[in-house]
């Protein structure tokens, strides 16, 4: 991999991880079942639009859910898989990991969102190891990547000294293959178009051009007319 503007010349501000968060939970569905990944998904749930009501999933064993307790507060013997306390509501089910996954491989979840160490133009996602450290936690995430009906990545559009995590290949292990359908990020909003085999560029943040993106981005970016803006 190559650095992208090692200097840092981005043309304005990128949005923040609560932003990510915020364009993602839009292409939520009002009645999905959803499952959150750590991190920038996790945020996701304090974004919802208004009318929108989700049943969120906990591969650890919990179904319908809807917020997560306060940091400090909340009962320690019930925790989502990423540590978090969801609020007791009425009509939350608890069922073992079996369970859980057996309602992942399934094809039961409706989307998940997932952060990602990179992703390439098929779809490609790898983000459960860096191999220079030698060390990662694949967690539930190939079970959701691979069986989930709709796979959004969220996260920052490059990672340190502006190395592009969006690339033709990826070099870090794979979680899965060919299952990513749209990438959000602190500049862009991606979606991967498997049929026609390219990436399309649908949105830029405010003070972005396609240009300015596609020099953060490896891999390359088609257009479908003019594209929005992320808000």
């Amino acid at each position: 991999m190559t650095s992208v503007h090692p200097n840092g010349n981005d043309p304005a501000p990128r949005l923040d991880r609560a932003a990510i968060a915020k364009r993602a939970a839009r292409d939520l569905v009002d009645g999905s079942t959803v499952n959150l990944g750590i991190g920038i998904p996790t945020m996701c749930a304090d974004f919802l639009p208004d009318g929108v009501e989700l049943l969120y999933h906990a591969e650890n064993g919990i179904l319908g859910f809807k917020e997560l307790s306060a940091p400090g507060e909340g009962d320690p013997n019930l925790m989502d898989a990423g540590g978090k306390f969801p609020k007791l509501v009425p009509g939350m089910a608890f069922f073992d990991s079996v369970e859980s996954f057996s309602l992942i491989r399934g094809g039961h979840i409706d989307v998940t969102v997932l952060g990602a160490l990179q992703v390439s133009h098929t779809g490609d996602l790898a983000n459960w190891m860096i191999p220079k450290r030698g060390i990662g936690s694949i967690g539930g995430a190939m079970d959701l990547a691979a069986n989930s009906k709709r796979v959004v990545v969220a996260m920052e559009h490059t990672a340190r000294d502006n190395i592009a995590k969006i690339v033709d290949e990826c070099s870090f292990p794979l979680t899965a293959p060919d299952c990513v359908d749209e990438i959000v990020t602190d500049i862009a909003v991606i979606e991967i178009d498997r049929k026609n085999d390219r990436l399309v560029l649908r949105e830029v943040a405010p003070g972005w051009s396609c240009d300015d993106v596609q020099a953060h981005t490896e891999a390359r970016l088609e257009l479908d007319g003019e594209p929005g803006l992320m808000a």
